[in-house]
């Protein structure tokens, strides 16, 4: 790839942000970054945005179906392997060399239908790992004048449609799909695997961004958009920054998730196992960090779909589809609404939430400026995915099509953990909006890591 070698002192200013969540900042310096990144204009020769020019639908698609190739991605299963197998490879071809695996152990249940259950992102992981697991947590108060109670303390507004997981996997219709996603999880306890690789900073290589996405699925579909579509997300970041012309001041992390269809447990066991690491030089004197300090999580999971509250179900002559009790059937509009968006939220009842919501709006800023289609809106109920078990230790963000608990709760998303949540089931305008929120994150992370045009080498 090619970067201008010359840029203006605009982004040398937002540089300064790369710090912008670290504990140590004031509340000023903070506001002060944000500052310079909404008011500052953008530049032909904008590092930013040659990086966010990298970015390629048709990439991003290829790498998406690629994914697809392994099937729903089971954890436990052959296929899960393969596809961990393909992407430690992919990553290691982008130049992103220094990948390693952590090993959890997780226990299946005997019962398949239990275990193929929606996780509770406020449940205790099964998964053993090398530390005491993360305490339950108690559930957050939700629901109000206008709706039922949702998940992460959301209020499920307006009309809403079925949902569920699909554990039947007669329903998949396409014979090749469903002979490779017939093996099922063993039962028992066994060793699963994360990968990851590391940007390493040059200024400041014992700090750290973490972006991540799970990789396994399940619903007898090819988890495209659940979760192919956060996957190749940070796949293709990874790719971008691992540019030999790209250097950044601090590290970020592009780690992929196992086993999060079955309580986060990847998530969990890392940060069990990495979170007393932090910032420890290993060995003294190296100048290497392990695990840097962490300055921030950043997820992307469920990326394509937000067509919009569901709509009635009308038959042949245009009157309302009633289910077996009388009452109206609600389903997912067809196209993706013109007003879709980027949704970023944080966990207002965590306990690192101020920062959290400082880095959601940071991320919101970003997109304003560097996304070329969709917006981004910012919520405080983030749940259900890989970035709760970091929350009460670092600010967290999670990247989503739609809100995870008022939306996709509501049933706003008809092929979640379904057969249907197949590559051929979306549009280029559903890939379009994962490729926004890739620009949004891309363009946040490059100012906070503090991005920069590599010295050329003499030789």
């Amino acid at each position: 790839m090619i970067f201008p070698r010359q840029f203006k002192q605009s982004i040398l200013a937002t540089s300064m942000c790369a710090g912008l969540f670290a504990s140590s900042m004031t509340t000023n310096s903070q506001a002060q970054s944000l500052d310079i990144l909404q008011s500052s204009a953008l530049k032909p020769d904008d590092l930013v945005v040659s990086m966010v020019r990298q970015l390629d639908l048709e990439k991003y698609k290829a790498t998406i179906k690629s994914l697809t190739e392994f099937g729903d991605r089971r954890q436990g299963t052959e296929r899960n392997r393969r596809a961990l197998d393909w992407i430690e490879a992919q990553l290691k071809s982008y130049g992103c060399t220094n990948t390693e695996r952590l090993q959890f152990d997780y226990t299946q249940a005997p019962s398949a239908t239990s275990a193929q259950s929606a996780p509770s992102a406020q449940s205790v992981p099964s998964a053993t790992t090398t530390a005491t697991p993360a305490p339950r947590r108690n559930v957050i108060p939700s629901g109000g004048l206008g709706g039922g109670a949702g998940q992460g303390g959301s209020t499920l507004f307006g009309k809403r449609a079925k949902t569920g997981v699909n554990t039947d996997p007669l329903l998949q219709t396409n014979e090749k799909l469903r002979t490779l996603n017939a093996e099922q999880t063993p039962v028992g306890t066994s060793q699963r695997e994360n990968v990851y690789c590391t940007k390493i900073g040059k200024k400041n290589p014992d700090e750290m961004y973490i972006v991540g996405a799970h990789f396994d699925g399940i619903g007898f579909g090819e988890a495209a958009n659940d979760n192919g579509s956060g996957t190749a997300l940070v796949m293709e970041l990874a790719r971008i920054f691992s540019s030999p012309e790209i250097d950044t001041d601090k590290s970020i992390r592009f780690v992929l998730w196992n086993n999060e269809e079955t309580g986060l447990n990847g998530a969990y066991a890392y940060v069990a196992q990495r979170k007393d690491l932090q910032g420890i030089e290993s060995p003294k004197g190296s100048g290497k960090y392990p695990e840097p300090k962490w300055l921030g999580m950043i997820q992307h999971d469920m990326m394509l779909w937000d067509h919009g509250m569901p709509v009635p179900q009308l038959d042949a002559h245009g009157k309302q589809v009633l289910d077996a009790e009388g009452k109206p059937v609600y389903v997912s509009p067809k196209e993706q609404r013109a007003e879709a968006d980027v949704n970023i939220e944080f966990q207002s009842t965590s306990k690192q939430a101020e920062g959290a919501a400082k880095l959601a709006w940071f991320f919101r800023a970003a997109n304003d400026k560097y996304a070329t289609t969709y917006p981004a809106a910012v919520g405080f109920h983030m749940t259900n995915t890989d970035s709760v078990p970091f929350m009460d230790v670092v600010p967290a963000i999670s990247l989503r099509e739609n809100e995870r608990g008022m939306q996709i709760g509501a049933g706003w998303n008809p092929n979640w953990h379904q057969p249907s949540d197949v590559f051929s089931t979306y549009s280029d305008k559903d890939f379009m909006l994962g490729l926004n929120a890739a620009q949004t994150t891309l363009s946040a992370v490059a100012i906070l890591s503090g991005a920069k045009i590599a010295p050329v080498s003499k030789k």
